[in-house]
């Protein structure tokens, strides 16, 4: 045959296809292998997509505007603190954004409260956050889209909606324990998605006496004049003797508070889907020697016809990686329908608190199951491939 890129494509197409018309007879090993792969894109994306939904949830909770100061070395809420003056100097520190009631910082209490998952009734610890009146506009997506918000001074809470969703007693009229007293649901709240929607808020002086807390604090939030001015607001409160604190942008502080769980999870699965990939591996293994070993002659005749031996090698592993692919795109497929939008609690091993979440299955979790499926039958492929180009030209002749 004549030689030529061009040629040598129409080589690789022609194998391809005769290899293509041969799977009705060898469907067994080519559905295994289609079924191994879409099995591993399954897992790799579906696992993924609860560390894509949880970092999600944290990300939307970060405003580029907003500020939060812990005390220094404070790793989270839980074990930070602050003194009425110490939440005023910071309230009063430059970059702050001012209304009529006066500067847009929230002093807020971070306590935990045990409550019955609906789905299992286990009991789960649940974050219920004081605030004080600035904290709506300090969060300016947050909306009451059920009841209304609870009255300041009273013994009442608003709920977000990732929170009424996983645990029970937490709709509109009904009530929950804080300390000793039993306070009614008043509201129901969504955040834009955010980790806020897995709280449960109430105003943070009645908080503070239902524990005893007299007047401590444990996180100042604050609203910037805008994204610029976080600088400012850094320098003013770490320069200050009267303060030892630590001041993040919402946005680091939530990356912050995922980090942890974000990276198990991810290594979680990897580690499974890499397992199931070795599994999918051979599978692939055994299909594309099948398919060799049915179509000896066929590629012995090709050879003896001048086909040369990379056309034999591409077209077998395009044929792999072809397979590869739709197992892929039927495993992400199916990982979308049954992963994206799911709702699930985890813990936040910062905060060890609940946190609801939708699992994510985005794009790009998508194009990586893809990418994995491709480079199995890549691995696949290039064994039986490298054995069909090598095949004796005359001994499979002789067995036709």
């Amino acid at each position: 045959m004549h030689s030529g890129p061009l040629n040598w494509f129409l080589q690789i197409a022609s194998i391809t296809r005769f290899g293509l018309l041969s799977i009705p007879q060898r469907r067994g090993s080519v559905a295994a292998t289609i079924f191994g792969i879409a099995g591993v894109v399954l897992v790799l994306v579906g696992v993924l997509s609860i560390a894509a939904g949880f970092q999600r949830a944290m990300v939307a909770s970060g405003a580029p505007d907003s500020a939060v100061v812990l005390r220094s070395g404070a790793d989270s809420e839980m074990v930070s603190g602050f003194g009425r003056p110490a939440t005023r100097l910071i309230a009063d520190a430059p970059g702050v954004a001012r209304h009529a009631q006066g500067a847009l910082a929230s002093a807020e209490l971070f306590v935990i409260i045990n409550l019955p998952k609906r789905a299992t009734g286990t009991d789960a610890n649940v974050p219920l956050r004081g605030v004080e009146s600035a904290a709506l506009a300090v969060r300016d997506n947050l909306k009451i889209v059920t009841g209304r918000m609870f009255e300041w001074g009273r013994n009442e809470v608003i709920v977000g909606v990732g929170a009424a969703r996983e645990f029970a007693g937490l709709e509109v009229g009904g009530t929950i324990k804080v300390g000793r007293d039993t306070w009614p649901v008043v509201g129901i709240f969504s955040a834009n998605g955010g980790v806020a929607e897995s709280e449960v808020w109430t105003d943070a002086t009645v908080l503070q006496g239902a524990y005893n807390r007299g007047d401590s604090f444990q996180s100042v939030y604050a609203r910037l004049v805008s994204p610029g001015a976080f600088r400012e607001f850094k320098d003013a409160l770490t320069a200050n003797p009267q303060l030892n604190v630590k001041v993040m942008r919402q946005s680091e502080f939530y990356a912050e508070q995922s980090e942890m769980i974000t990276r198990l999870i991810t290594t979680l699965g990897v580690l499974i889907a890499g397992l199931m990939a070795v599994g999918a591996v051979f599978g692939a293994l055994n299909t594309m020697y099948s398919a060799v070993a049915s179509r000896t002659r066929e590629i012995a005749t090709l050879r003896a016809l001048g086909f040369g031996r990379g056309a034999v090698v591409v077209a077998l592993m395009l044929e792999a990686m072809l397979l590869a692919l739709l197992g892929g795109s039927a495993g992400g497929v199916l990982a979308f329908v049954a992963f994206n939008n799911f709702h699930a609690a985890t813990i936040n091993w910062q905060s060890f608190s609940q946190v609801a979440f939708a699992f994510a299955v985005t794009p790009q979790l998508l194009v990586q199951g893809v990418i994995w499926a491709i480079a199995i039958g890549l691995i696949g492929g290039l064994l039986p491939a490298l054995r069909a180009a090598r095949l004796p030209i005359a001994a499979a002749l002789r067995e036709l």
